[in-house]
């Protein structure tokens, strides 16, 4: 494993001579995240019946099974799709009702469902939700969505299910729409012999079971190689000078406070000011009404944008732009048109103190900063469609 020590070979007015195969100026150290631990345990190993491959598989064809949604449109690879990533692509979701994949995704049906509140993060590397500095994680304690209200990614599959504008749809009511599907799946001589193969015995359809496969999937979707994985490992020559510089900045900036550990996140909620969506009618006040939401992983975002709870970040530079404003009195940053100001619904009191407190950066330090986050991105992840599923309906639900 190599850390990265604190060193002051690349002092503030040196960047330029930093060098690809020079240690980086980090403050304490990163875990190699292939080095993480489970601390709790994944829970779907404490059975000894359960076989754990076909567990997975299982998982994979419910992920792409619109029978899993009320009105039979819509999958979980709907919005969490391989080619974003294992996201949309979109700033906020169109979900029940709506047609296409991507950003070319519209609402075919114009009737009350509308958009889904919030953006659809990745799964990617959601079995390492929770990491800390050193490495350590509970899977099935894993803080899940930008409110953390759900523990674990078994609690955080069942929920879209019952999403009125995720899944749902009007096809049932909530309070009887797990059951609804579990019956659905239960009609199913396929999905039977799936979960008997999978489970070691016959009657093991339901909703608890439904979703520790979703998530033994979930947990497959890893991707651990990126250049910054790779310096990691050893190879001296995977970082640029300018990635180089700009972990460095984003360490000195202060932006490692919250981007910590090998997931380049504290998964703790954070009151940042983001605004609201042009799209939404209302504010999203967040947890508990606090304007706070989860900090983001900075692993993978070039595959994963846009940004912010609300995809109102629509690139990296306008996001990074935007702490500029946050860090200075509330104002539009340095980004001309189209840059974002903190949500007037935000004191400046109410900011976090570690966005207050951020140092100053320019444009240079911007575009070296990108530099570095691109370094996360590991493109090597699942991307295996299946070709059919057990219900007989298109993988992935109306997206052609």
């Amino acid at each position: 494993m190599r850390v990265l020590p604190l060193l002051a070979l690349c002092g503030l007015m040196t960047f330029a001579a930093c060098r690809p195969d020079e240690e980086l100026a980090m403050d304490g150290t990163i875990v190699d995240i292939n080095n993480g631990t489970d601390t709790g345990g994944d829970p779907n190993t404490g059975n000894p019946s359960v076989n754990i491959a076909s567990l997975q598989e299982l998982g994979r064809l419910l992920f792409w099974d619109p029978a899993l949604s009320g009105q039979l449109d819509v999958a979980c690879a709907t919005c969490h799709h391989p080619d974003f990533g294992y996201a949309d692509g979109r700033a906020l979701p169109i979900g029940v009702g709506g047609q296409g994949l991507g950003p070319g995704r519209f609402d075919a049906v114009n009737d009350d469902i509308g958009l889904v509140g919030r953006n659809a993060p990745t799964i990617i590397n959601t079995a390492f939700n929770g990491m800390d500095v050193n490495g350590n994680f509970n899977a099935g304690q894993a803080p899940m969505f930008w409110d953390n209200r759900a523990q674990g990614l078994e609690a955080q599959a069942l929920l879209p299910l019952q999403s009125f504008e995720e899944m749902r749809g009007h096809a049932f009511d909530e309070s009887v729409s797990l059951d609804s599907i579990v019956n659905r799946l239960r009609a199913n001589d396929t999905y039977q012999t799936l979960f008997a193969a999978a489970y070691g015995q016959q009657n093991t359809i339901n909703a608890t079971n439904i979703a520790a496969a979703i998530a033994a999937f979930e947990r497959t979707i890893v991707a651990t190689n990126s250049p910054f994985d790779r310096f990691q490992a050893g190879d001296s020559n995977a970082l640029t000078a300018d990635q180089i510089r700009g972990m460095d900045r984003l360490q000195q900036i202060g932006c490692m406070d919250c981007h910590s550990g090998p997931m380049f996140s504290d998964f703790q909620l954070h009151v940042i000011g983001v605004p609201d969506s042009p799209q939404l009618a209302t504010s999203d006040a967040g947890a508990n009404g606090t304007y706070a939401f989860r900090t983001a992983t900075l692993r993978n975002l070039t595959e994963t944008g846009p940004y912010f709870h609300n995809g109102v970040g629509g690139n990296l530079q306008q996001v990074l732009q935007f702490y500029l404003a946050a860090r200075g009195n509330g104002g539009p940053g340095p980004g001309g048109p189209g840059a974002l100001n903190v949500n007037p619904n935000v004191s400046r009191n109410d900011l976090d103190v570690e966005i207050r407190n951020l140092n100053n950066f320019n444009n240079n330090d911007v575009q070296d900063m990108i530099a570095f986050i691109r370094a996360l991105n590991d493109p090597d992840f699942d991307r295996i469609i299946p070709a059919t599923v057990p219900s007989g309906l298109h993988p992935g639900g109306n997206i052609e």
